[in-house]
């Protein structure tokens, strides 16, 4: 493994691991404010550290959001579109998350969340691709895990792991979204403009679902700083970073170790453990993530041989 790889996986890893610990920022922050002020908070605090990040980054100069020109015009319109729409989406997501660490611990909520990675290929069907026997075999094993990590003994879901199961699915149609609008637009400026959205679209709810309480906003200060300048600002940066000296592969194994980290940040900070069931049912959960990520052994083999 050479240098620049090495230090790239080394970033993704402290990336999985601000992800990962963000659910106990997250857990500390729903039980002073409701989803909508948190979620609100992150955003703001989000666009406001990208912004800075704009602005310091050398321009892209294939991009001109100026608006002196039709082509800036166009650019801005399309801008505005993907920034909106994956805002929304992200808004969905983030709030269904957020909801039920209210009734679930920071472990089970990382490792249902990162059944995404499952879901995401699945998502295949609808669009007439061929999906892959692996894919099979992952949901199997994730529907497994997921029984016995949630489902109680009077067959029940706990309303927070309902609300996180839910969570992964936005996240699925999250990540389907920027894959469609991404495209054509300053990944930075992009993500500025989504946080602009979620920021908006969670602060309007919260002046109508909930009680705007000031002391305790200034309590859930530093968790929703946690959530929204390193989560959603730092480890982003270090992830664009990162993936262009890494392969897909390495980059997407390294980053699902984010449920891993969240389950141990649960134990270390929350005292939050798990039954001896529960843990299994993470571990089922997590192979099945593993399987999910990786390459096709018949496309590796023709890679292989195109490259001799």
């Amino acid at each position: 493994m050479n240098k620049k790889k090495l230090t790239s996986n080394l970033l993704l890893l402290l990336t999985a691991f601000i992800w990962g610990t963000t659910f106990v920022a997250q857990s500390i922050g729903a039980d002073l404010i409701g989803p909508f002020t948190f979620n609100a908070g992150r955003g703001l605090f989000a666009m406001l550290f990208l912004f800075a990040v704009a602005k310091i980054k050398p321009k892209n100069e294939n991009f001109d959001y100026s608006g002196k020109s039709e082509q800036s015009k166009k650019q801005l319109r399309t801008l505005i579109k993907s920034g909106v729409i994956c805002g929304a989406s992200m808004f969905a997501a983030n709030v269904l998350q957020q909801a039920g660490l209210s009734y679930t611990t920071v472990g089970k909520s990382g490792f249902i969340t990162a059944l995404y990675v499952v879901m995401v290929p699945i998502t295949g069907i609808f669009l007439k691709k061929r999906i892959p026997f692996k894919i099979w075999i992952s949901v199997v094993l994730a529907a497994a895990g997921l029984y016995l990590l949630c489902i109680n003994e009077s067959l029940s879901i706990n309303i927070g792991d309902g609300l996180t199961l839910l969570c992964a699915a936005a996240y699925t149609l999250y990540i389907l979204v920027v894959d469609r609008y991404a495209n054509g637009v300053d990944v930075v400026w992009m993500a500025i403009t989504q946080f602009a959205t979620l920021f908006t679209l969670s602060a309007v709810c919260a002046f109508v679902f909930e009680t705007i309480n000031i002391q305790a906003i200034t309590g859930a200060v530093w968790p929703v700083v946690y959530a929204g300048v390193l989560s959603s600002g730092i480890a982003y940066t270090l992830q664009i970073t990162a993936q262009r000296n890494t392969d897909p592969t390495s980059a997407s194994l390294i980053m699902s170790l984010e449920s891993v980290f969240a389950l141990l940040a649960g134990m270390v900070y929350l005292k939050q453990f798990m039954t001896g069931r529960e843990i299994i049912g993470c571990a089922v959960m997590f192979v099945a993530i593993i399987l999910s990520q990786l390459p096709d052994i018949k496309k590796t083999k023709v890679d292989t041989c195109a490259e001799l």
